[in-house]
């Protein structure tokens, strides 16, 4: 939730709500005031419903929204049975209702914006039957109906556009590059002119240079056209492969079957295709219609999330939970007598179950029959363009055999005539060295007789001379060949250079002309441009200007707006006071007296008498509280010293517990001292004294173990011979031991002295509960 409200707080404060929030600030606006803040979101979502809602009553700010939300599709979180608390709650702006609404309103801003955009055009107006019984109603229906579908084929197409277009910056930042580039092309043609102009017939190099380029673009084009040509050709020799094959079957089938089977087999296959045509696939469209309907419906709500899921789930359980129980109920109500439509039914149920059942299986084997076809037709043009030929059939098979027969037999022939050959090989190789032996010793015996007769290597050399004679010979031939053929060729370049001189003389003459205007137009787009730039600069300045003016007077308008609105309000609540003034002072100025008590300033007056009483009242008692402070005090610290008093006296019987001789009076120093003694059992006694004796001061009653229960004092003052007397009454009741006694003292103070010894003040009851052992 923290999360959830500084995201909101975040989004608040930025363009263009700019609201200036925090944490705390946001948290403790009142409802009012969050239904304004969800209404300016809205506004800037649809500014239609930018309004102030205090102009409006709060149903109708309610139901406005609603409708909103209900075109942006928000889903309220919880189940159905929570919107009329979600509704109660955006009447009265709760803050949970409001900000799950901030939150998904902020989170998906322009998405929403588009979303009611689109709402004003594609938000069909439900039309009464009854009115479209009328030719005109329906017409106008018809058209009105052809237009929203055309609008949303146009949105479309904007929205695509948008997307694929390019932005101004991203164009003129193009545009610009090209130019860079385009002059950085031109300085570098220029400095290559420079540089061709000083080599000679530069202008018939550059002819040249331009006609290589072109038969290599077309040499490059001639390449392209063979390539497709190529596989334009591979593509249709695949397929007279196929309608080949497909041919031989039908021949084999023709062949091998007789009329009667191939009808059968064809009324087998027509049965199949109208099964499929007529109940399978129409029964598949619908499943896949509705599939795409509930995909379509699923893409078209918002996110869900997994609390959404998890009650969707459960629904769903539920709801299939009931689909089965009212399946049983009706199986129980509707069962035959007969149970023959049952027996009847079932059959059929699962008879058209298998026909389901092998009408896919034969799908299944045809797709995979052809697609073992289709790598069957792979394979063999695969094998076709390794080995150069087809797959051969059973029939082509047995021929190629009998083909590989005869040219086996045809082989060893061959092999035969080779070793043949291989032995008249070795003979001639044989024949061959033995004559080169003999050479060998012929030219041994001629180099003998050159040395014998002074001319030694005669014979080398002039058979070096023949050998080098013929050389010559052949390679003045081919210069000789050489020769006419580059004269023959200069002749034909000198003719081909003549022709494209004269064919290139006007085009020429047009291109310096071109030439002549391509300045022109470049110096006037230069010009141009400069103008255009200055233009759009100047327009570019008075339209910040003018942007700046229209965002200023916006911001008057809308504070001159906000204060026409506050202006409004103060008058209406002056209004509302004058009124009430008004009816006041008639309400005072009235003779009837009933009328007069509604009036507010006898209401006011009786309100002032009441409270004056009441505060009259209250110093009163606050006078006898003061008065009575120091008395209360003075007894609250005899009570404390009687608690002591007490306390001490529970120590003192702690101590004496084991003392004996208890139950004896003993007299002493003018005091008398009951003391009860161990051996009696029970006590119940009952005794009233009265303080009044002269001779006795003092009386104390103690419990066993000489533990005491009760000091008063009696004096008598010797110069007045006043007595300062208190009256006690003292009750003991018996208990089973170990049992209770209980003690009730009343005392009642006759007349107190400052010289009183008495030791304390006793409240008007008191009840002690002493515990008697045994």
């Amino acid at each position: 939730m923290g999360d959830q409200i500084q995201f909101i707080v975040e989004k608040l404060n930025q363009e263009p709500f700019r609201k200036n929030y925090n944490l705390i600030s946001f948290d403790s606006l009142e409802s009012l005031q969050l239904l304004q803040l969800l209404s300016d979101v809205l506004g800037e979502i649809d500014p239609k419903h930018a309004v102030d809602i205090r102009e409006d009553l709060p149903e109708q700010t309610a139901k406005r929204m609603l409708n909103l939300l209900g075109i942006l599709k928000y889903k309220p979180p919880g189940t159905v049975s929570d919107l009329s608390a979600f509704r109660q709650g955006l009447v009265t702006g709760s803050k949970t209702v409001i900000h799950p609404v901030l939150h998904w309103l902020l989170q998906r801003t322009s998405e929403l914006r588009t979303r009611a955009y689109l709402a004003r055009f594609l938000v069909k107006l439900e039309v009464p039957a009854e009115f479209l019984q009328d030719d005109t109603v329906a017409d106008f229906n018809k058209q009105y109906e052809e237009l929203m579908e055309a609008f949303k084929n146009l949105h479309k197409e904007h929205e695509q556009l948008k997307i694929s277009g390019l932005s101004t910056a991203e164009i003129r930042r193009d545009i610009s590059a090209m130019e860079e580039e385009k002059d950085q092309l031109a300085k570098r043609v220029e400095r290559l002119k420079k540089r061709v102009e000083t080599v000679q017939n530069h202008q018939r190099m550059l002819e040249i240079a331009r006609q290589l380029r072109l038969e290599k673009e077309r040499e490059e084009s001639l390449a392209q056209q063979k390539q497709e040509q190529k596989s334009q050709l591979f593509h249709v020799e695949q397929k007279l492969q196929r309608a080949q094959v497909q041919l031989k079957e039908m021949q084999h089938m023709v062949a091998d079957s007789k009329p009667d089977s191939l009808m059968k087999k064809l009324e087998e296959e027509m049965n199949f295709n109208s099964y499929l045509v007529t109940e399978k696939t129409p029964r598949e469209m619908e499943s896949k219609k509705t599939s795409v309907y509930f995909l379509q419906k699923v893409v078209a709500e918002p996110a869900m999330t997994q609390a959404d899921l998890t009650a969707l789930e459960s629904e769903r359980d539920e709801v299939n939970a009931e689909i089965n129980q009212l399946i049983e109920k009706r199986m129980i109500k509707y069962e035959p007598t007969d149970s023959k439509f049952s027996m009847y039914r079932q059959q059929a149920s699962i008879i058209s179950r298998k026909k389901e059942a092998k009408a896919e299986e034969l799908q299944a084997a045809k797709e995979e029959m052809s697609s073992l076809e289709r790598q069957m037709e792979q394979k063999s043009s695969q094998a076709h363009e390794l080995e150069g030929s087809e797959v051969l059939t059973e029939d082509e098979f047995k021929q190629y055999v009998s083909k590989l027969r005869s040219k086996n037999t045809f082989y060893k022939k061959k092999r035969l005539e080779i070793a043949e050959i291989t032995a008249e090989f070795g003979i001639l190789q044989r024949t061959e060295e033995l004559l080169r032996q003999r050479h060998e010793a012929i030219q041994q015996q001629l180099q003998a007789t050159e040395e014998k007769k002074g001319i030694s290597g005669y014979s080398y050399t002039q058979e070096e001379l023949e050998r080098v004679s013929a050389v010559k010979s052949e390679m003045d031939e081919v210069k000789g060949q050489t020769l006419d053929n580059m004269s023959e060729m200069v002749k034909k370049l000198n003719a081909m250079v003549a022709e494209k001189k004269a064919s290139l003389a006007p085009v020429i003459k047009e291109l310096r002309q071109l030439r002549q205007n391509c300045q022109e137009l470049i110096q006037e787009r230069d010009e141009k441009k400069i103008q255009y730039d200055s233009c759009a600069a100047g327009l570019e300045t008075n339209c910040s200007a003018l942007e700046q003016e229209v965002k200023g007077l916006l911001e008057e308008c809308a504070q001159e707006e906000s204060n026409y609105h506050y202006i409004n309000c103060m008058k209406r609540s002056l209004e509302i006071q004058l009124q009430r003034a008004k009816e006041e002072m008639k309400a005072y100025m009235s003779p009837d007296p009933q009328e007069r008590r509604r009036a507010v300033r006898e209401q006011y007056t009786r309100i002032i008498l009441e409270q004056e009483n009441l505060g009259k009242k209250l110093r009163e008692k606050q006078k006898v509280v003061r008065e009575s402070h120091g008395p209360n005090m003075k007894q609250m610290k005899m009570w404390q010293d009687f608690e002591q008093l007490m306390e001490c006296k529970r120590e003192c019987f702690l101590k004496q517990q084991n003392q004996a001789a208890i139950g004896q009076i003993i007299q002493e120093g003018g005091k008398d001292r009951l003391c009860l003694s161990d051996n009696v059992p029970w006590l119940e006694a009952v005794g009233r004294l009265h303080w009044g004796e002269p001779a006795r001061k003092s009386v104390f009653y103690e419990a066993r173990n000489g533990m005491h229960l009760l000091g008063d004092q009696r004096e008598t003052n010797p110069s007045s011979g006043s007595q300062k007397t208190h009256a006690c009454d003292l009750i003991l009741y018996n208990c089973d031991p170990p049992g209770l006694a209980l003690l009730s003292l009343l005392s009642l103070p006759r007349q107190c002295g400052s010289r009183s010894r008495a030791a304390v003040s006793l409240a008007p009851t008191l009840l002690l509960i002493l515990s008697l052992h045994s």
